[in-house]
Order: C-alpha cells, then structure tokens, then sequence
C-alpha cells in the first residue's frame, strides 16, 4: 500500500472514533450488566442495560453479502430461534482492522442500537451513518457511542457496518449485466436495508419507526447526502443532516467503469471473464483497492472546490436507478423537498489533515511565504483569495488564513451551496451552522492549536465530551483540555437531538436558530455560547462567487 494512502486511512479511522478507543476495548460491562431481550421480526436478541441505557450490539439486518451475493443486494436474512446475543459488535467491511473490534469480514451488516428503554415509547430514532471516506469505520467507534444521547436526551440511536471501497462500490453495470447494474451503489443500499430494519422493528426498542433523523460526518455526510436522494431510502426517514461531507455530487457512470477497468487490469482479468472478481478473496481484492489513486470521492476537485468525483476511488454511483442524479447538483432533490436539513462544517476542518500528514511548515510562515502556499491550488486566484482574506480578517495571522482558505474550500463551500439550493425548494427548512469550539491541542510540532478540526464534532454532539467520573482520568482527543467543552458538547448534542424530535434544532440557553434564507443567511454558530450570525463570511463568500468556486 502506498505509504501515505495507508497513513491517511490510518488517520480517518482514529478521526471517525474521535481518537478514542472502540468500547468493547475499554470496559467489560458483562460481569455486571443486567441482561434486557427485545423481539425483532427475525427472532429475539438479548442486549445489556448499562447505567440507565440498554445497548444492543452487533444484531444482523440483512443476509450474507459474500459469495454468489457479491457485488448485489443482500441475502434475505433468516430468522432464528431461541434468544441470539447482541452483546458484542459485528464485524465491519472489509479494511485494515481496527483496534478492540472484531476482525474485517466480508459479511458484515449489524447495526447497534442505544435506548433508555424498551418499552413502547415512541422516542426519535438517531440514526448515524459513520465516516471514513467510503472505505474505513464502523459503527462501534467510542466517539461516537449512542449512549449518552439516549441517556441524556430521551432518543434512541442507531449505527450500521456497511459494505465499503471495492466490495460496496464497484460498478460492474457496463460489462456484467442487468443483474449488476445496481453494484456500484451496494453500500448505499445496505444502509437502505438498516433504516428498512428500523421501520419494522424499532418501535419494540423505544423508538418511532415515523421519526427517523439521518445523519453523518465526513463520508458519513455523503452518504447522508446521497439517502436524501435515494427513492429506495426516501420511506424510512424524516429528516436529515450533512455534517462536514457535502455531497453534492457524486461518481459518474463513466468515472465508474473507468475505475472498474483499474481494478480488472491491477488483477489481469480481461473484461469478458469479469465473473472472475466473484472467486478472489476479499482481502485480495482489498490489497488491489489499495494500489489505486485514492482520493475519498466526495473530496474531488471542481474549480478548487472538493466535491467533484475522479476515477480511481470508491463511493456512491449517479447511476440512474439506486441514485438517479447528483445529490445536489444541479438542484436539492425533490423527493426530499419536505424534510428538514441541517447543513455545516467545522471552522477549522483543515487542520485535521495538516495533523495527518505531520504539516507543520504552514504553521509558522509569513505573510511573504502565504501565496507560494495557496498558488498551486488557486492559480491566478491567489492574490485576490489572500487579499480578500486579510481585509476580511485583519488580525488573522498568515497561518490563519492558510487554515480559514482551506477549510471552507474543502467542506464549507459545498455546504453552502446545498443550503442555498434546499432554501430555494420553499419545501421544508434547511439550517445551517457552523461548529466553532476552540480545541487546545496542537497540531505536534508546532505551537499553532487545532481550533476546530474536521471530526472534532463528533463526540461533540454524541455528547461524549463529558466530565470523567470519580476515578476515571481525563480522556484527551481532539476536544482539547478545556472544561468549557463539556458544555459545548451539551449544547450541541441537545440541538441535534431536538431536531430528530421536532426538525427545528434548539436547546437551553442557545438562541433562536431560523431557518436559512437568500437575504439574511442566518448561520449558527456553534460554541460553549452560542450565536445566529447574519451574512457570515459575506466578503469572502462574494470572492469565492466571483472566482466560480460557488
């Protein structure tokens, strides 16, 4: 594997658990936990209640999908007799493993549920789609545990594994036939096949099959993306939110195929023996993704803004029948026009990726290194780009600027651009925010601090960022060291949880948050105080117009 493919993988894998440990890694709740059962219309399964929150892990939503059902729709999942335990996490898609959780398989569709209770009640359901680009995660990552949300905000949560990279988005369409002409979406309808779960059997966990929030960070907000545009997903949801992965666009059928062609030229497969990808092993067919030029799809470059799909990575395929068009491009889709959307991104996202890569030159440069940074990527842009910036910004720094240019060309320009087309709908209202909470910690090798980096909102608005209890030490990730993120943390989880329940976000002592709109653009900004902010970033946005990068 490329060396920097394998360190970046490494790296989204640590961001989509929040630098924390799995759980099952952490504690062994089972010498104490009180065993709850709950009947699903397969068969039952026994969970765990754990300091008031009954936690079913692992619980299979689908068939096998190795096999004769590679590259297709599951197998219709068998049901059982007797009692099947859901007291550990299923294993994910194939990729490297992943520390405290069970090895990568092929076979891999369990979902995990967190609720206060099993009891009838009718909570919102939360449920999350993990990030990691479209080729690592899972849904057991300690950052983003459903518990405290259940616990703290009366909803019921929900995480799925899903098929990723190779086995979940290759299309074979062009040479395989009708029968696979839905392959390079097969990620996307396995998460169709949890939320389908949801709709028969969450009532019987506390949940309310008729109030379903989507939502996701990073890839997991292109996938969010992509369900809001999906006819096969549109029954089993009610609103959304895209947080730090606009997708707007996804994979041509073209781009597709031609990343198909890498594949069957890297494994010496002549077009008309394709059947052949159906007997290697899926570790060698993940050694081969690896080779590939690899650039997380939804992170492509359009005029200098990432949301233009290239061949050589795997994700979502516009291919006129799981996904009929763009997401977003040319307009929101209409099949969603009458569900909420919450839009956003993280201040800093940048600085993320200057962590992963161990960047730390940028981070100490003046004014007069500013433009040989930025040229490469924005051309003849550049100078008006920084200009606009430090009149903007006069007390910005010419890190600062190298941090705020970045950020809002990789995740913040397509999110306002998927707010402006939602609000033009006149459908149902889109929010959008942006996630300020300032983190301590630096990126190693320098005095500059991370800010809010791509990720950081996780355990954010999981409600993980919490006091230890008596005992425990102090868990450090991305949030810093700061107290004041606890109640950031609070804030933010409370917002989200209000929208699953209502589809307006509010929470105590956080303003009024309206809905977008063309004139005035409210934008919340998200903090330990939080705050509406009209016209934010006018003067570069107008920039950003003028240069056709929005």
């Amino acid at each position: 594997m490329n060396p920097n493919r394998r360190e970046f993988l490494y790296q989204m894998a640590l961001a989509s658990g929040a630098l924390s440990l799995p759980l099952s890694s952490i504690t062994n709740f089972w010498s104490s936990a009180e065993f709850v059962e709950a009947q699903t219309v397969y068969g039952k399964v026994k969970g765990a209640r754990i300091e008031g929150v009954n936690l079913f892990k692992g619980i299979p939503y689908a068939g096998k999908v190795s096999g004769d059902r590679r590259f297709r729709r599951p197998a219709p999942l068998q049901a059982w007799t007797g009692v099947k335990d859901a007291l550990d996490f299923g294993p994910p898609s194939i990729q490297p493993p992943r520390r405290g959780e069970p090895a990568p398989a092929e076979d891999c569709l369990f979902l995990n549920v967190w609720t206060p209770a099993n009891d009838h009640k009718k909570r919102p359901v939360m449920f999350y789609s993990h990030g990691g680009g479209f080729v690592i995660g899972s849904g057991a990552s300690r950052g983003q545990d459903g518990s405290n949300l259940a616990r703290n905000f009366d909803v019921v949560v929900v995480e799925t594994n899903h098929r990723l990279g190779l086995l979940g988005f290759m299309y074979l369409g062009a040479i395989a036939g009708e029968d696979y002409a839905e392959s390079g979406n097969m990620g996307m309808l396995d998460i169709t096949a949890g939320l389908k779960w949801v709709k028969e059997n969450i009532a019987e966990f506390g949940g309310d099959p008729d109030n379903v929030m989507i939502f996701g960070e990073s890839g997991g907000g292109a996938k969010t993306s992509c369900l809001y545009a999906m006819p096969e997903a549109s029954p089993y949801f009610n609103k959304a939110s895209i947080e730090s992965g606009p997708g707007v666009r996804m994979s041509s059928l073209e781009m597709a195929a031609a990343t198909t062609e890498m594949v069957l030229k890297e494994l010496n497969i002549p077009k008309d023996n394709w059947r052949r990808l159906l007997d290697v092993p899926a570790m060698e067919l993940h050694a081969i993704q690896s080779k590939l030029p690899f650039v997380p799809p939804f992170l492509e470059k359009r005029a200098g803004r990432i949301t233009e799909p290239r061949a050589g990575g795997f994700g979502p395929v516009v291919d006129g029948l799981v996904l009929p068009k763009h997401p977003f491009d040319p307009t929101a889709p209409t099949i969603s026009k009458n569900k909420p959307l919450m839009v956003g991104w993280n201040e800093d996202e940048y600085t993320f990726f200057a962590w992963e890569r161990r960047e730390t030159e940028p981070f100490s440069m003046g004014f007069d290194s500013l433009h040989a940074r930025l040229e490469p990527q924005f051309g003849t842009d550049t100078q008006t780009i920084i200009d606009t910036y430090r009149k903007a910004r006069p007390e910005a720094t010419a890190p600062d600027i190298y941090v705020a240019v970045n950020s809002i060309v990789m995740m913040g320009l397509g999110s306002i651009e998927i707010a402006e087309k939602k609000a033009v709908e006149n459908g149902a209202p889109v929010y959008l925010y942006n996630f300020a909470y300032k983190s301590d910690m630096k990126i190693p090798g320098t005095n500059y601090e991370m800010g809010t980096p791509h990720a950081m909102d996780i355990s954010f608005k999981f409600n993980n960022e919490v006091p230890p209890k008596p005992g425990e030490q102090a868990r450090m990730g991305f949030g810093g060291s700061r107290p004041e993120r606890f109640e950031a943390s609070r804030k933010m989880a409370e917002l989200w949880a209000t929208f699953a329940r209502t589809g307006k976000p509010a929470a105590k002592d956080v303003p009024d948050w309206p809905a977008f709109n063309l004139n005035e653009r409210p934008t919340m900004k998200i903090d330990e105080h939080c705050e509406v902010i009209n016209n934010r970033y006018s003067e570069e946005l107008s920039m950003w117009r003028a240069t056709g990068r929005l």
